[in-house]
C-alpha cells in the first residue's frame, strides 16, 4: 500500500513502514490523464515539470518503441536521453518508475547526494511506485501433519509474480499466505489460481523433519511438495527428464540448501537476457560454466533447473554472495505457522543442534572474536573482562544458561527451538505477527524514546539521545527522553504506541529497575513498543516477553555486563539501528566493539528494521592501510533484498553487483576523504568501528 501527498517543495511518497522518497520538483502541476506504466504497482501520479530532484539511484531507462536501454550507476557524468518514448527503472527505498515522452538529461550532484533529471520544456509525467513491503493476504489452513505441511508449503508460491529467473528479483516475490492448522485442508480459490504450475515436484519422506528443510527449496522452485512412504528425497521435473535423487538426513539439509543456492544464482545471472537486466559485475562466470543466457531464459522452469544441474557450477560458487540467513527450526507441526516469514526473505531452514557451552569456552570465543576482529590486537596483552566496573542494582541478576549451536550456511542465524545458543537471534513466533500491528498506526513520524534510569550510565544517555536528534534532522522521527521513571510511568511507556524504546538502567529477577521498585513486563497488559535495547544487566527475559506482548525485535543481555562496554554497545547498537540496519547485524557489529560481546543477543524478528537507510541499502565497509593509499571493500547487509543489486557511487568503472558480494577498490588520501564526506555508513578500521564522519576526522588527525 502506497500512499503520496504534494509538499510545498514537490511530491513525499510513503508506504505502510513509514519508509518514504521525497522528490522535488519545479512547479509540479498536476495532470488527470497520465500514461500506462506495465508493472505491478501499489500506485501511479501524473504531473507536469521541466525537473525532478530525487534521492541517489541505480537508473536504467528503456526506449520503448525501440527497447534500447541506457543505464546511469555509480558515475557523476550526466546521461542524455534522445527524444523517445522512455520508461525509467529507479532504485530506492519505494520502488519507482517514470513514464515520460521527449528527451532528458539524467545526472547526479558531484557529491552523489541527488539525482536530477530534467528536460527540455515542462512535459507531463507519470511515477509508478510499489512498496517492497508486503504481508500475507490469504491463509491456508492444513492438518498438523507432514502431508498438511507439504500442501501448505506447495501453495505459498502463489505469492511469486513470475516463474523463471525474474523470481530471483525480491521486488518479484509476494509475502506468501499464513499458515493456519485445523482439521481440514482449506486452500482458498484465489491462492490456487496464482500459483504456477511449473512441471516440478518434490517429494520427501513422510515426516515433518523433511518437509520442512525441503520447504525453501519448494518454495524458490515453485515445486510441488509431497510427502510418501520413502526412504530418501527426489526432485522431478518429467519435461526436462530430472529425476535428482537426494540423501536422508542430516544430509538432505545441506543438499537441499546447495541446490537452492545453485537455483538461485544461476537465475540471477540468467535474468540478464530479460526485460530487467542489468550489466552485473558477476556476468562473465556463466561463460566458466558454459551456460547460454538467452537460450536458458527463453527456456521453461522444468528445462532450467535442468541446465543448472548439468553445469559445473562449483566453479564460480565462491565468487558468488555468502548465503544471507538461515533459520533453525524444531521440525514440529505448530512451527509450520513461522515458515512463510522465512520462505518470505529466503531462509534456508536447518534442523536445530546444539551442545553444552562451558564458562571457559564461552570467555575464549568471545576473546577470539574480539581478536580476530583486529589482529594487529594480538600482540597487546589481553586485557581481563572483570576489569571495569559492573552495572549493579540492589538485587541479584537472572542469567542465562547459553548453549553452542552447530551452524552451517548463512551470514545470520535464527534459532526457533529450545535453548539459548550464542550467535543467533531467538525467534519468538509471535514477533512475525506483531509487526503487522505496526503497519497502520497513525502518524507519520517515527517515535524514539529513551528512558534513563541508572544515573551512572548518563554519558550513554546523552550520546544516544543526540544521535537519535541528529537522524531525526534527515527523516521525520520524534524524540522524547525520560529520567528516573518509576514503575508505573514506565509501564506506560511501554504500553504506548513507540516505535524504538532505548532502555538505559537495571534489571533483576524482579524486573526492569524503576525508582520505586522493579518492573516485570510479564505484568503488563500488552506491548505497543515495536521495537527497543534493554541495555541492562540480563534482560533477557524481559526482552522475550516484550515480544510475547506485542513487541517485534530488540537486543538484550544474557548476563552482567560492564558499565563502559554497556555504553559502546548502546552507543554503536543506537546509530547502526537508526540508520536503517536490521536489528541483528546491528548488534552483530557494535558487540564487536567489546571483549564480551557474546553477552548481547537479539530476541524476536532479528530481520526486522525500524527505519529506513539513506544509502537505499544498509552497508558495512572495511578499510586497509595498503602502503600511501588505502584499501576499501564494501559489502551490503540487506535480507529482504537477496537478489537484488547494488552499486557504490564512486567515479570510475564500477558495475553493479548482486547483495552480498563485495566492492573493492584503492584509493588515495584525498580520494579517500573526498569519498568519506558522502559514505555515511560505518567502517572497519584498525579493530575498531567509525561511521564516515569519525573516521574521516580520525584520518585527517593522524
Amino acid at each position: 500500500m502506497i500512499e503520496w501527498e504534494e509538499t510545498s517543495s514537490g511530491l513525499r511518497v510513503f508506504d505502510r513502514t513509514k519508509t518514504e522518497v521525497s522528490i522535488e520538483t519545479d512547479a509540479w502541476t498536476p495532470v488527470e490523464d497520465g500514461y500506462d506504466i506495465d508493472r505491478p504497482l501499489d500506485e501511479t501520479v501524473s504531473g507536469r515539470v521541466s525537473e525532478l530532484r530525487l534521492p541517489p539511484a541505480l537508473v536504467k531507462a528503456t526506449e520503448l518503441e525501440t527497447g534500447e536501454e541506457y543505464t546511469h550507476g555509480g558515475d557523476a557524468d550526466p546521461l542524455d536521453l534522445p527524444p523517445g518514448e522512455y520508461l525509467l527503472n529507479l532504485s530506492l527505498n519505494v520502488k519507482t518508475y517514470l513514464r515520460f515522452s521527449g528527451a532528458a538529461t539524467i545526472a547526479k550532484t558531484p557529491d552523489y547526494n541527488e539525482l536530477h533529471v530534467s528536460f527540455p520544456d515542462p512535459v507531463p509525467v507519470t511515477f509508478g511506485f510499489r512498496s517492497h513491503h508486503e504481508e500475507p493476504v490469504d491463509t491456508v489452513t492444513v492438518p498438523p501433519t507432514p502431508a498438511g505441511v507439504a500442501t501448505a508449503v506447495t501453495h505459498l508460491s502463489s505469492s511469486h509474480k513470475v516463474t523463471g529467473p525474474d523470481r530471483s528479483y525480491p521486488t518479484l516475490r509476494g509475502h506468501p499466505p499464513r499458515i493456519d492448522l485445523g482439521d481440514e485442508t482449506d486452500v482458498p480459490d484465489r491462492v490456487r489460481d496464482e500459483r504456477f504450475d511449473v512441471g516440478i515436484e518434490l517429494v520427501v519422506p513422510d515426516s515433518v523433519e523433511y518437509a520442512f528443510v525441503a520447504a525453501p527449496l519448494a518454495y524458490y522452485l515453485q515445486a510441488e511438495l509431497r510427502v510418501e512412504d520413502r526412504r530418501r528425497p527426489v526432485l522431478r521435473a518429467p519435461e526436462s527428464g530430472v529425476d535428482r535423487r537426494f540423501g536422508s538426513l542430516p544430509r538432505f539439509q545441506h543438499e537441499a540448501a546447495a541446490l537452492l543456492r545453485r537455483t538461485f544464482f544461476m537465475d540471477c545471472l540468467v535474468r540478464n537476457a530479460g526485460e530487467y537486466s542489468w550489466d552485473l559485475a558477476e556476468l562473465s562466470l556463466l561463460d566458466d560454466v558454459d551456460v547460454d543466457a538467452a537460450a536458458t531464459y527463453a527456456a521453461s522452469p522444468a528445462e532450467q533447473l535442468a541446465t543448472y544441474l548439468d553445469a559445473p557450477y562449483e566453479r564460480i560458487d565462491d565468487d558468488l554472495p555468502e548465503w544471507h540467513l538461515a533459520m533453525h527450526v524444531t521440525p514440529r507441526a505448530e512451527n509450520a505457522a513461522s515458515l512463510p516469514y522465512f520462505l518470505d526473505k529466503l531462509s534456508l531452514v536447518y534442523l536445530p543442534e546444539s551442545t553444552d557451552l562451558e564458562k571457559d569456552e564461552l570467555l575464549n570465543k568471545s576473546i577470539d572474536d574480539f581478536y580476530r576482529a583486529d589482529p594487529d590486537r594480538t600482540g597487546s596483552p589481553r586485557p581481563s573482562p572483570a576489569a571495569g566496573l559492573v552495572r549493579k542494582g540492589p538485587g541479584p541478576v537472572r542469567s542465562v544458561d547459553r548453549r553452542n549451536p552447530v551452524l552451517h550456511e548463512g551470514q545470520v542465524n535464527g534459532w526457533l527451538a529450545e535453548g539459548v545458543p550464542i550467535d543467533v537471534f531467538k525467534a519468538v513466533p509471535d514477533a512475525y505477527e506483531n509487526r503487522f500491528d505496526y503497519f497502520d498506526r497513525d502518524g507519520g513520524d517515527i517515535d524514539v524514546t529513551v528512558v534513563l534510569n541508572d544515573e551512572e550510565m548518563v554519558d550513554e544517555h546523552e550520546t544516544v539521545a543526540g544521535i537519535y536528534e541528529e537522524r531525526a534532522e534527515r527523516l521525520p522521527i520524534d524524540v522524547t527522553v525520560h529520567e528516573h521513571l518509576s514503575k508505573a510511568e514506565l509501564a506506560d511507556v511501554l504500553e504506548s504506541p513507540h516505535d524504538f524504546v532505548h532502555y538505559i538502567g537495571h534489571c533483576e529477577e524482579g524486573g526492569l529497575r524503576c525508582r520505586d521498585g522493579n518492573l516485570a513486563v510479564a505484568d503488563l497488559d500488552r506491548s505497543r513498543v515495536q521495537t527497543f535495547f534493554l541495555n541492562a544487566c540480563g534482560s533477557y527475559y524481559e526482552g522475550r516477553d516484550l515480544i510475547e506482548k506485542g513487541s517485534v525485535a530488540g537486543a538484550v543481555t544474557f548476563t552482567k555486563v560492564l558499565n563502559k562496554q554497556a555504553a559502546k554497545v548502546g552507543v554503536a547498537f543506537s546509530q547502526l539501528l537508526i540508520n536503517g540496519y536490521d536489528i541483528a547485524h546491528a548488534i552483530q557489529l557494535a558487540r564487536r566493539r567489546i571483549m564480551m560481546g557474546k553477552d548481547y543477543a537479539v530476541v524476536g524478528d532479528g530481520t526486522h528494521q525500524l527505519t529506513q537507510c539513506d544509502n537505499r541499502y544498509p552497508i558495512t565497509a572495511t578499510l586497509e592501510e595498503d602502503g600511501d593509499d588505502y584499501r576499501v571493500e564494501y559489502t551490503t547487509l540487506s535480507m529482504p533484498n537477496i537478489g537484488g543489486v547494488y552499486q557504490v557511487y564512486r567515479d570510475g568503472d564500477e558495475k553493479p553487483r548482486l547483495h552480498g558480494n563485495e566492492s573493492a577498490f584503492t584509493l588515495d588520501e584525498p580520494e579517500l576523504l573526498s569519498h568519506l564526506e558522502r559514505a555515511k555508513a560505518p567502517f572497519v578500521y584498525d579493530g575498531d568501528l567509525f561511521w564516515s564522519e569519525e573516521l574521516s576526522a580520525k584520518i585527517r588527525g593522524s
